[in-house]
C-alpha cells in the first residue's frame, strides 16, 4: 500500500515538473523581449534594437512549424513557435511606429517597391505582414509539394534551427554599426543566454530532433558574444576618457 502511494506521489511530481517545463519552454522565449519592449516604449527610440532579430525569429519559427508536418516534435515546441511569431509581430509594430514618428524623411518605403536597399526597413507595419504572409505561403506550398522527400524535410528543419541559432548576429551588427550598446536591453541579453541554456537542456531531455539541440548549442555561443559587448564598449570608453591611464 505504501509503495503504491509513493509511486503515485512520484508520478504526480513528474507530471507537475513536465507541465511547468512545457509552460517555461512555451512562454520563456518571449520574456526577454518584455524589458526591451518597455525600454523602446519609454524612450521612443528603437535604434538600439535590431529589427532583424524579429526577421530571424519570424522566419525561423515559420519554418519550424512547417517542419513539424514532416517530422513530429513536441506540441509545446509548436506553441512556442506560435507565441514567438505573435511576439515578434508586436515588437515590429512598436519599432515601426516609433521609427515613423522620429524619422525626418517623409518618403514612405513599402514591401511592394521590391527595393532591396530598403528590405526590412519599411515605413508601415502592414508591409512586414505582407512579407511574412508571402514567405509563409511560398514555403507552405513547397512543403506541401515536397513533403514526401526526407531530404527536403530534414533540410527544412536544419534551416529553421540554424536561422534561429544566428539570432545574435543582427544585434551584434547593430551594436557594431552604432559603436555602442545604448538602447539594447542588457536584461534581454542576459535572459537570452539563460533561456538558451534551459532550452538546450529541454531539447536533450525530451529527445527533440537533433536539429533542435544543435541550434541550442550554437545559440548559446552567439548570445555569449552579445553578452560580452557592453563590457567591451565600456572598457573602450574608459580608455578613451583616460588615455594616460592604461587601466
Amino acid at each position: 500500500m505504501e509503495d503504491e502511494v509513493f509511486i503515485q506521489i512520484v508520478y504526480i511530481i513528474n507530471q507537475l515538473v513536465s507541465w511547468l517545463a512545457a509552460l517555461a519552454i512555451i512562454f520563456g522565449g518571449v520574456v526577454p523581449y518584455i524589458p526591451q519592449y518597455r525600454d523602446i516604449q519609454r524612450t521612443q527610440n528603437a535604434e538600439g534594437f535590431s529589427t532583424y532579430v524579429c526577421f530571424v525569429l519570424l522566419f525561423a519559427n515559420i519554418l519550424r512549424i512547417l517542419f513539424r508536418f514532416g517530422h513530429y516534435f513536441e506540441t509545446a515546441l509548436l506553441w512556442q513557435s506560435i507565441i514567438m511569431i505573435a511576439t515578434m509581430l508586436i515588437m515590429l509594430s512598436l519599432c515601426t511606429s516609433v521609427r515613423v514618428t522620429t524619422e525626418i524623411s517623409t518618403k514612405g518605403r513599402s514591401f511592394t517597391d521590391f527595393d532591396w536597399n530598403y528590405f526590412w526597413v519599411w515605413s508601415r507595419f502592414v508591409d512586414y505582414l505582407q512579407c511574412v504572409i508571402t514567405f509563409t505561403l511560398v514555403a507552405a506550398l513547397l512543403t506541401y509539394l515536397l513533403l514526401d522527400s526526407v531530404l527536403f524535410v530534414e533540410t527544412l528543419g536544419f534551416l529553421s534551427v540554424f536561422t534561429e541559432a544566428m539570432l545574435g548576429t543582427p544585434q551584434l551588427y547593430c551594436n557594431y554599426q552604432n559603436k555602442s550598446t545604448e538602447g539594447m536591453s542588457i536584461k534581454m541579453v542576459l535572459m537570452w543566454t539563460s533561456g538558451d541554456t534551459f532550452k538546450t537542456a529541454y531539447f536533450l531531455l525530451t529527445k527533440a530532433p537533433i536539429q533542435f539541440w544543435i541550434c541550442g548549442f550554437l545559440q548559446e555561443k552567439s548570445k555569449t558574444t552579445v553578452d560580452e559587448l557592453p563590457w567591451r564598449f565600456l572598457h573602450g570608453c574608459v580608455h578613451l576618457t583616460n588615455p594616460d591611464n592604461p587601466t
